[in-house]
């Protein structure tokens, strides 16, 4: 999938603008910089053609002084990662040192960038505009991302810049594709050249469908997969390596190309704020999920009280969804590796499990009788008949009611319970529809 990335010095609007082209409130706008951490990705969909916006603006939380370091880090990452820069500048302000900065990294990338010129609520405004083309990088684009003016034809801009029939053709689709997801320094480097080993002659790299992923064909000890990997986790970054905004971005590429992530954890550390960011771009990617704690081997305390709080301490902290398998194993010592790889398996399985109609209707009807959804406003909630949607990403059943506005979230999730304890679909996501009958 294609990735756009916003950038711009604080307080030009990009989490404004990254809210707009989302449709959603996600970015917390604050005149303080640093106010969004965990929520600067998101997908934008526009005129049948999808694509993912990330927001640079949310990770940078230092202080003042380094403040122009961390942005020119951060500027340089999203040219190297992203499809299609969106540069944004203040139309009320005019040019700045700042924005100069930024400019002149810009123009030294080779990704397409679009200069929009932000905050131009109205036509006076529009006269400051040109003032931008003395930074070189074309046409500025006036828009206001407050009050929504000019972003449609921004995003038309948008899809005509980006590339949308990248998909390989050597790729087989029946092949399940496994990334390894997770941040600097838990291991992923010595896990996947475990899993590979010194015979290479039976791995095929195939440049997967996104710029920077490369699928490795894996075909060995009864497995057939393709582990996803990305460009730069295989080569040293100028980057500093603990930078949060650099895991993230090189972790979108590698999810949204899978179908299961195995998302390693740090033994030694712990579930950090990291870990969280990459398990939710897993989750709004929907893809199916696999938790690997690497370095077990390092840890002194190995009882089975500890797993068992490092694993209660996991699903809590992940919750709503705390339905996937969890494995202690070290990429070193080839602790559990394949365990590692088997799961993964299963797991893939499991979200292409399909329940036939009669099966569910007879194992689910009862129960939604004996519990049925609480009644509103004096009116009783009927569910009638269920079934899973065929072809679709991920398993999805739709229920058949009489009332289905009425049916809340703490219902839906009372289904999905049901239909979990009932059939194996650990680690992987389900949707829950209910339609009128």
């Amino acid at each position: 999938m294609n990735l756009v990335a916003i950038v711009g010095r604080p307080n030009v609007g990009k989490s404004t603008l990254f809210n707009r082209l989302t449709g959603t409130r996600q970015a917390i706008v604050s005149d303080e910089a640093g106010t969004t951490r965990d929520r600067q990705y998101g997908k934008v969909e526009w005129n049948s053609h999808e694509f993912s916006v990330v927001d640079t603006g949310g990770w940078v939380v230092k202080s003042d002084d380094i403040f122009e370091g961390e942005i020119r880090k951060q500027v340089s990452l999203a040219t190297s990662e992203a499809d299609l820069i969106l540069f944004l500048v203040d139309v009320k302000t005019g040019i700045t040192d700042l924005d100069e900065e930024v400019a002149k990294i810009l123009r030294r990338s080779k990704a397409p960038v679009l200069l929009c010129v932000n905050k131009v609520d109205d036509n006076a405004d529009r006269y400051g505009a040109p003032e931008f083309y003395a930074l070189g990088l074309g046409d500025p684009f006036c828009i206001s991302s407050a009050t929504g003016s000019g972003t449609g034809d921004l995003l038309d801009l948008i899809i005509s810049r980006l590339d949308f029939n990248k998909a390989s053709e050597q790729q087989d689709d029946n092949i399940p594709r496994i990334a390894i997801v997770g941040r600097p320094n838990a291991g992923k480097s010595s896990l996947l050249n475990a899993f590979i080993g010194e015979e290479r002659n039976i791995v095929t790299d195939i440049a997967g469908t996104t710029r920077d992923s490369i699928l490795t064909l894996y075909d060995k000890f009864g497995f057939n997969f393709y582990l996803v990997d990305t460009a730069g986790i295989r080569r040293k970054n100028k980057v500093s390596e603990d930078l949060e905004f650099y895991s993230v971005m090189r972790a979108i590429r590698s999810i949204e190309n899978s179908d299961v992530c195995i998302l390693l954890l740090d033994a030694t550390r712990g579930i950090e704020a990291q870990d969280m960011n990459i398990f939710q771009i897993v989750q709004k990617n929907s893809k199916s999920l696999v938790v690997a704690i690497n370095k077990w081997d390092l840890v002194e305390d190995k009882s089975t009280e500890a797993q068992k709080h490092f694993i209660d301490t996991i699903r809590e902290r992940m919750a709503p969804f705390s339905d996937f398998p969890i494995i202690f194993a070290s990429a070193l010592t080839k602790q559990r590796i394949f365990k590692v790889l088997e799961t993964a398996k299963e797991v893939y399985l499991n979200r292409k499990r399909k329940i036939s109609t009669s099966k569910l209707n007879e194992e689910l009807l009862p129960l939604i009788e004996a519990f049925p959804p609480p009644s509103m406003k004096g009116k009783y909630i009927k569910i009638k008949y269920c079934s899973q949607v065929p072809d679709t990403q991920i398993p999805t059943f739709i229920f058949y009611a009489n009332l289905p506005q009425y049916v809340k979230e703490p219902y839906r999730r009372f289904l999905e319970n049901k239909i979990r304890e009932r059939w194996n679909f650990t680690g992987t996501p389900i949707n829950i529809f209910i339609r009128q009958k």
